[in-house]
């Protein structure tokens, strides 16, 4: 049998798959047999000649039209004594998963190098129970600062808390030549997730980081030379648990995060690994530590200083651009600190 032609298919579509709200089935003479013979067989029937009819399959209109038609055809079964309908439910199924895995989407951030950087990243803000799987304001500012100051970064060791999916690390790592990049997160989904956008971005990351070993010291001597292609490292870091020796065995010369500053309680929780990064220095110079924030509730914020202020950390604010240019719409208030631990 020939191919149906695309012409077809449209005109199809149009007539019998227009994507709208439906406040019963689309069809004045479905809905008029469903109320004489609503039975398994001519739900069947509805189903095998519109969401699995070869035209539908072929050219499917949106999962939202094809979730909402299902779960009407679902309700008129489950308001009769007919039969279940497996096939109604595999197809209402299949619409779920693919609704699920389409809340993902692809972006690339071109750098002023040329070169960009691809992220696979969520297209909702919460999901997976964590909001740490798309690229907040701060990432962006935070990166372009970092660009804008390769010499910080050049032939260090470097470590990012909260990485989310990777977006500044991966910049720095592509634009700055660190000798060493440490990306940490403690949400399981967003560490795979970051796993996959450091692959699809060209960056193997060694052995997962594990606490039972001190990493080897680079020496100062390695400080400032450039590093083509920088160790990349992946850690599972729970700000609460993480000990002072733990913190020690990075080494690292620079301590970076963004958008982590926006609840109570991980300001606390983010105050106390500060103070444990400080008394875990033993001879080494202290980390330069650079926090990004985007200031959404002034009250948080100005809880965050505070609380650096009760621990003794001192800071400052780091000028930088008020526009980003890995933004395109409004540009949020987005505020860099570095700390003295």
């Amino acid at each position: 049998m020939a191919e149906p032609r695309p012409g077809l298919a449209l005109r199809f579509q149009r007539r019998f798959l227009a994507a709208r709200p439906l406040r019963s089935l689309p069809w004045p003479e479905l809905e008029q047999s469903l109320r004489t013979a609503p039975d398994s067989a001519l739900l069947a029937d509805i189903l095998h000649k519109t969401i699995l009819h070869p035209l539908c399959v072929k050219y499917p209109p949106s999962a939202k039209y094809r979730r909402c038609f299902l779960t009407e055809l679902i309700k008129k079964l489950e308001s009769t004594a007919a039969e279940p309908l497996d096939e109604l439910y595999e197809a209402l199924a299949d619409v779920l998963k693919e609704e699920e895995e389409s809340t993902h989407c692809y972006k690339n951030y071109l750098l002023p190098s040329g070169d960009c950087v691809s992220l696979c990243e969520s297209t909702a803000l919460i999901s997976g129970g964590t909001t740490g799987l798309l690229t907040w304001e701060a990432a962006l500012h935070l990166a372009q600062w970092a660009l804008q100051n390769p010499s910080l970064f050049r032939g260090r060791t470097v470590l990012e808390l909260g990485s989310g999916i990777g977006f500044t690390g991966i910049a720095i790592c592509k634009s700055c030549q660190p000798r060493t990049f440490i990306f940490s997160d403690c949400h399981p989904r967003v560490l795979q997730q970051l796993g996959e956008n450091l692959q699809l971005n060209g960056l193997t990351p060694g052995p997962e980081v594990t606490w039972s070993t001190q990493r080897e010291s680079q020496g100062q001597e390695g400080e400032g030379q450039s590093c083509q292609t920088p160790e990349v490292m992946v850690a599972e870091l729970d700000w609460g648990s993480v000990t002072e020796k733990q913190l020690l065995a990075l080494r690292a010369d620079v301590v970076i995060a963004a958008d982590v500053v926006y609840d109570p309680e991980i300001i606390l929780a983010l105050i106390g690994m500060l103070q444990k990064l400080s008394t875990s220095r033993a001879d080494r110079k202290a980390p330069e530590v650079f926090i990004a924030s985007t200031i959404r509730n002034p009250d948080t914020y100005q809880l965050f200083q505070a609380e650096l202020d009760k621990a003794g950390i001192r800071w400052q604010v780091i000028p930088a651009h008020s526009s980003c240019n890995f933004l395109y719409d409004v540009q949020p208030d987005v505020t860099i600190l570095q700390l003295f631990v």
